[in-house]
């Protein structure tokens, strides 16, 4: 586990991105995150299986948007480097696309371009909630061809931003960024299963640097505006019919039924060509 904090980050505030690290079994995260963590998994034990889930569950839309033909991603809030990471698996399946990793935090920024050097792949520190400053960062208009279609990821981020910071907003302004043929793929966590225990983790990061802040599936599917849905549309894993790209047809199914109950996922597909 790390300890020494790098220049400028406070180790006593707890950091929902180094937390996430936790869950999946990191060592980018200090006590203070540990800390919290535990008492994340003490009302919601299913948390760490969720979060694991949830990584495998990029590596599939990510699949599945290669296989569309789509070879950009711009991935936002994308946190600390871990295994099978966005350009790790896109270039299995299209070699030479191009991946862009977005966050805030300081210190994912810079374990990122250490970690994730690579021809063609770029980490950039900036505050994904302000569309322009990303969509206008020199290392994103040198790597991507907003000509062309991108795969916009906002994967376990969204349930990270509070309405004052107007979601909708960012979001619609990044999908008309986009061009036709683009994709929006996201996750997030649901408020309208088991409310209660939902509520008390979002109590829990009020102590950490982002707030916790789940949504109904209604409040979720407007992300996407007038993004055609790819099939099963937004679901979580407790939908009878949920299929490919949320579960491998040639793997068990992922999710228990605790898991499932965690949130929502949705792929979108920008009109036109």
């Amino acid at each position: 586990m790390m300890e020494q904090a790098p220049h400028g980050v406070d180790p006593h505030i707890p950091n929902a991105a180094r937390m996430y690290d936790y869950f999946l079994g990191g060592k980018n995260n200090f006590h203070a995150d540990r800390e919290l963590a535990e008492l994340v998994l003490s009302v919601m034990p299913d948390a760490r299986e969720g979060t694991r889930q949830n990584r495998e569950l990029i590596g599939r839309i990510v699949r599945y948007l290669c296989e569309q033909g789509v070879t950009q991603f711009l991935d936002l809030g994308s946190g600390l480097p871990a295994q099978e990471n966005v350009h790790e698996v896109a270039r299995r399946h299209a070699p030479g696309a191009k991946v862009v990793y977005v966050d805030i935090d300081s210190v994912v920024a810079a374990h990122g371009r250490a970690l994730l050097a690579a021809p063609g792949v770029a980490m950039v520190e900036a505050d994904a909630r302000r569309p322009e400053e990303v969509l206008g960062h020199p290392q994103v208009r040198a790597l991507l061809d907003f000509d062309r279609p991108v795969a916009l990821l906002m994967m376990f981020f969204l349930h990270l931003v509070p309405d004052e910071d107007e979601p909708r907003a960012f979001v619609a302004r990044y999908r008309e960024a986009l061009a036709p043929g683009s994709y929006l793929a996201l996750s997030h966590v649901g408020s309208d299963v088991d409310g209660e225990r939902i509520m008390r983790v979002a109590e829990f990061y009020k102590q950490a640097n982002s707030p916790f802040c789940p949504r109904s599936g209604a409040e979720i599917a407007a992300f996407f505006g007038d993004f055609e849905l790819v099939p099963p549309g937004l679901a979580t894993g407790l939908d009878p019919q949920i299929g490919w790209p949320f579960v491998d047809p040639d793997e068990v199914p992922f999710m228990n039924e605790h898991v499932a109950r965690m949130g929502y996922a949705g792929i979108g597909r920008k009109p036109g060509a």
